[in-house]
């Protein structure tokens, strides 16, 4: 639970927070994600080789101080990178921009080292990643161990969704922490000019590191219990004797027996070698590995698409998210863990069973075809200043005289119902403050309003903050998605069941940790990055400073985005089915996997060989 809430809640929910404090795009926020699947990668090989003879209980203990560390290092760079600077004087009216912004010049202080603590997040991560080891290999094989063969599938569905319940903890948790600011208490200024930020502001940053500490000592306390549990829990050796082989019929098996492979590391490359020729478990790997990049990179950035893409807030759409993705993720987890458990089906079914849900997840996935949103009208960006200026320039005619500054991102909405990137760049002259409500007026660019009926248009030219979304998709787009990711995740129970029982009984714990690699390295570590550089080329306004330095991006193009990422979602799943149909062919049960019990089996292996 505490792993989930971390790793695939705070931090993803964090990640738009993130990009803006320390000045990262979405292709580096993408590396942050990917950190902790690169230290797994690296590591689970050795430790789930090392682990399958060993004290198990007690690398989860090790796994538990890692991941404190690392959740606490994570934090670290709000401490050290000092008290969040959002800008002085904002309003940025057109008659007053060249008296408060004559002295915004690119300066050493301008061009800040924020964003070298993307290092300090990798590090975190890295070491979250190190702890997350022991507790997804180790810990898989040893409930295997521990309970009968057609439970095993329920209680893994169990541990998995319990996995998945984190997330959603982190997601409502995050949610709610982004609606404190920053650094607790917002600046206060003695300006009575100086607006102060809110929520709608685009500069409010949540306070993202918050749960990150709590869940530090949280994480640690946790040590002491697993040292505390044996290396085998009672009745475990009648349970392994009880159980019945389903190996892949290779040869395999009666290697490992008649060898004794795994006994040291010197057998290490023998060992990896047996697991790498069998075509079953490689095919699953590729297939788990192929679903693991689409949900890693919608875990990362779904929320970041519902803020863009519906014109939520961050903390709305993260929570939107988190409601949605999470239980869905659970609920297919634990629903395939139960049916396999129930029908008792065996390898060559389970594998058949994941077909069917790969290919009803690739049927949903369509949803982005028809449930995206137009973005919506921005002055600059996506048209023109009434018929002047040019596509892509912020500059025109009607504010060609304001010097107003790109550094300085302050959306308004205009009575025409068209978005300007700041009060400056709208040719707004002044504003007035009514009961808290800012109105700007006397707007050179902005234009006659569309509903020419309402009185209330022609009091303002504009009011602060982006235009409300005229899309009404985003309950259809999270009915169908939610259901997508249900038979999404319906696959992955049933994928480790199945990999259990496709290999020798005595590498089960290493298989998990081969599989481990595979879906790093092809799935988790690549999916975030690339879903990271799709969003980033969807983008049509970046941020840039004094110093014409990019940094985040602010406006985004609807349709182009919805696109990229339902081709990314398709190509995998797509390649993900023709895998699992490979595994079916490849399956060879052994002849004794419906008579014989696995104690009788190994004998009469070791006689006929």
């Amino acid at each position: 639970i505490f792993v989930g809430i971390v790793v695939n809640g705070l931090i993803n929910i964090s990640i738009s927070t993130i990009e803006k404090r320390y000045e990262l795009n979405s292709s580096l926020t993408g590396l942050i994600s990917a950190s902790y699947d690169i230290a797994f990668c690296l590591l689970s090989l050795f430790v789930s080789y090392l682990g399958e003879r060993g004290h198990k209980p007690r690398w989860l203990a090790f796994s538990a101080f890692m991941l404190g560390l690392g959740a606490l290092v994570f934090s670290l760079p709000h401490f050290s990178s000092g008290k969040y600077q959002y800008g002085g004087k904002i309003e940025d009216t057109c008659q007053s921009a060249e008296t408060t912004f004559a002295n915004a010049t690119c300066s050493a202080s301008t061009n800040s080292s924020l964003h070298k603590y993307l290092y300090v997040f990798i590090l975190g991560q890295l070491l979250l990643g190190v702890g997350g080891t022991p507790l997804y290999t180790l810990g898989t094989a040893f409930i295997d161990d521990s309970v009968p063969k057609h439970k095993s599938s329920l209680y893994i569905g169990i541990g998995y969704a319990m996995s998945l319940l984190g997330p959603a903890i982190g997601y409502v948790l995050g949610g709610q922490l982004l609606k404190v600011y920053i650094d607790i208490q917002t600046p206060k200024r003695q300006d009575t000019t100086y607006t102060k930020v809110d929520h709608d502001d685009p500069r409010w940053l949540g306070a993202w590191w918050i749960g990150f500490i709590v869940c530090f000592f949280a994480i640690w306390l946790l040590i002491i219990p697993f040292t505390c549990f044996p290396k085998h829990l009672p009745g475990t050796a009648k349970i392994q004797a009880e159980k019945i082989s389903e190996t892949h019929d290779d040869g395999s098996q009666i290697l490992v027996q008649t060898n004794n492979i795994g006994q040291s590391l010197k057998d290490f490359p023998v060992a990896l070698l047996i697991l790498l020729r069998n075509p079953v478990l490689m095919s699953l790997i590729v297939a788990s590995s192929s679903e693991a990049l689409v949900a890693t990179g919608f875990a990362t950035f779904l929320p970041k698409f519902i803020e863009n893409q519906f014109g939520k807030s961050s903390s709305f759409s993260a929570t939107l998210g988190g409601l949605v993705l999470i239980p869905a993720a659970a609920l297919g987890q634990v629903i395939s863990g139960l049916l396999v458990s129930k029908c008792k089906m065996d390898c060559k079914s389970i594998i058949k069973f994941m077909i069917s849900t790969c290919s009803v997840a690739l049927i949903l996935n369509t949803v982005f075809l028809f449930a995206k949103c137009e973005s919506e009208p921005f002055a600059g960006v996506s048209e023109t200043y009434n018929g002047t200026g040019t596509l892509y320039n912020l500059t025109a005619p009607c504010n060609a005289n304001c010097r107003c500054m790109r550094s300085m991102y302050y959306p308004i909405c205009g009575r025409d119902e068209v978005q300007y990137f700041s009060p400056c760049f709208a040719g707004c002259a002044s504003y007035l403050l009514n009961n808290t409500k800012k109105t700007y007026h006397n707007c050179s660019c902005i234009g006659k309003p569309k509903r020419e009926n309402s009185s209330e248009d022609f009091l303002y030219d504009a009011v602060p903050g982006k235009c409300p979304s005229q899309c009404k998709f985003l309950p259809l787009f999270l009915t169908f998605f939610f259901f997508a990711v249900v038979f999404t995740f319906m696959a992955n129970t049933p994928t480790t069941v199945a990999i259990l029982r496709c290999v020798p009984d005595k590498q089960r714990s290493f298989a998990l940790g081969v599989q481990s690699v595979f879906l790093r390295l092809l799935g988790t570590i690549p999916g975030p990055i690339l879903f990271g550089v799709a969003i980033d080329n969807s983008c049509t306004l970046w941020d840039i400073n004094e110093c014409d330095t990019k940094g985040a991006c602010w406006v985004y193009d609807n349709a182009r985005m919805a696109y990229l990422l339902m081709g990314l979602s398709a190509a995998c799943k797509t390649i993900s089915i023709v895998f699992v149909v490979m595994a079916v062919y490849f399956y060879k049960p052994p002849p004794y996997a419906k008579a014989l019990p696995r104690k009788t089996a190994e004998k009469t292996s070791v006689i006929c060989t």
